[in-house]
């Protein structure tokens, strides 16, 4: 048993430059998926030119279940070697992974090599999401956790932005145009993952994951340095009031893992799936089809999708950052339902106007945005809740199973199913898809109004005590 008081230490400290770089270099992952997922929709339709790959809407929905597969399988592997080899090492290595496979991408002659290459870069992106979610809530002030999350998590429509961006200029006849442009898109995606990578690795283990596994000296160096750096900028810390208890346990069997899962925590592991599963659906189901619905049904040239994108990302990004505040202040549990409860009405609604026909490209988007700045700090809000409320010796794989349950059901399915809706070509068939999105997500909120934990403004230790310890005061 070892009783440190690092834990409370790195949660009195004031916001510092260090901080900063721990949240660029760690939070770029969800930059690099938004870039991903967006460049696969705005060139959609490009890729169905005979010109370029030759792909079908179903390929194209299929290519992007093939990434959310990866992204699953990923998760699940590189989630439990975050627990037993640590944060730091991992991901280092999901990273180089999916820059990899990105590039790969850039030079696929057909299908088959083009959605084995999608797959493999779910690979690195499931990783990501398991290692560093565990280690940004280990690093980051439990006062302002929730806000910092949120707006990590909301960054994926910064890389959506920018791939909308980049995919606009490339695909321009002007530049280099579709059929050499997409190819060019995928190979800059890996160049920043490249350059990310160099970034990284300065970031250091978490002091929390090395306490639990016996390596308490270099925890402390690690925050003696991080606190010098603070003192720095900021003058005298404030005092640290608090010590945890670390049990020393070794790396949890699955037997454990799902006896805390299932037996210790069962509501908190219902509503982390509820979150997880609708969250999947909701994003996948529209975002993995948005070019296919600009093209089929407004008649929005394949080039130009990628400026509808902008206001759909506009939105995302905004929600979490004006949104994720509230997280601490008014509560984790209210908010989530709120956000939740409000995006699948808002879905509902837009369903039943596209429907109707009420909608051109332009108002069609402008909806997407208004619903997503609630989605985007919903979803992003079951990230933050699997990786707070289960204790840190099984945190990335807690992230992992949720990510790949979730995702897997929802984020799987939604494409194949949108896909196949829209080849159908009715606006009712579409809608209805709509509907089950909005259902699901509604349900979500409710149940996490009810079982969801309080755990804004807590230290992670007493959210989820480690297992075999307790927090003491």
């Amino acid at each position: 048993m070892t009783r440190t008081d690092i834990p409370a230490r790195l949660d009195r400290l004031p916001w510092s430059r260090w901080h900063w770089r721990v949240v660029i270099a760690l939070g770029v992952a969800w930059v690099l998926d938004g870039l991903e997922v967006t460049l696969v929709g705005s060139i959609g339709g490009v890729l169905e030119r005979p010109d370029t790959l030759g792909l079908s809407a179903a390929q194209i929905g299929g290519s992007g279940s093939l990434y959310i597969g990866g992204a699953v399988i990923g998760a699940l592997v590189f989630g439990r070697l975050a627990d037993r080899l640590g944060r730091k090492k991992l991901f280092l290595i999901t990273l180089a992974v999916y820059a990899a496979a990105t590039l790969a991408t850039a030079f696929s002659p057909n299908f088959a090599f083009f959605a084995l290459c999608r797959f493999a870069t779910g690979l690195g992106i499931g990783g990501e999401y398991a290692a560093i979610n565990s280690a940004i809530d280990e690093l980051i002030p439990a006062r302002v956790r929730g806000r910092v999350n949120l707006a990590i998590n909301g960054s994926f429509w910064v890389g959506a932005a920018l791939g909308a961006g980049l995919s606009l200029w490339l695909l321009d006849p002007q530049v280099l145009g579709p059929v050499r442009g997409w190819r060019v898109a995928f190979a800059l995606g890996a160049l920043l993952a490249v350059a990310i990578l160099l970034v990284r690795r300065d970031v250091p283990e978490s002091p929390r994951w090395l306490i639990a596994h016996g390596r308490a000296d270099e925890a402390e160096r690690i925050v003696q340095r991080i606190e010098a750096e603070a003192q720095a900028q900021h003058g005298p810390l404030p005092a640290a009031v608090g010590h945890a208890s670390f049990g020393g346990r070794a790396i949890p069997g699955w037997r454990e893992v799902a006896q805390v899962l299932l037996k210790r925590y069962p509501r908190r592991s219902a509503v982390a799936l509820a979150l997880m599963l609708s969250q999947a659906f909701f994003y996948n189901a529209i975002f993995f089809t948005y070019a296919l619905v600009l093209t089929r049904f407004h008649g929005v040239p394949a080039e130009r999708v990628a400026l509808y994108i902008f206001p759909f990302a506009l939105g995302n990004v905004l929600g979490p950052l004006l949104l994720g505040p509230l997280f601490d202040r008014v509560g984790r549990r209210r908010m989530i339902a709120l956000t939740y409860v409000l995006s699948g009405v808002g879905l509902a609604l837009t369903g039943w106007a596209f429907m109707q026909g009420w909608l051109d490209a332009r108002s069609q988007a402008l909806c997407w945005s208004a619903v997503f700045f609630l989605a985007s700090a919903a979803a992003s809000s079951a990230y933050l809740t699997v990786s707070e409320v289960f204790p840190l010796e099984i945190r990335a794989v807690a992230i992992s199973i949720f990510y790949a349950v979730g995702t897997g059901a929802g984020g799987f399915v939604a494409p194949l199913l949108f896909g196949a809706l829209i080849e159908t070509g009715s606006r009712g068939a579409v809608a209805v898809g709509y509907a089950i999105g909005a259902v699901l997500v509604i349900a979500a909120g409710l149940l996490a109004l009810r079982w969801a934990v309080d755990a804004e403004r807590k230290p992670l230790e007493e959210v989820a005590p480690p297992l075999g310890s307790e927090l003491t005061r």
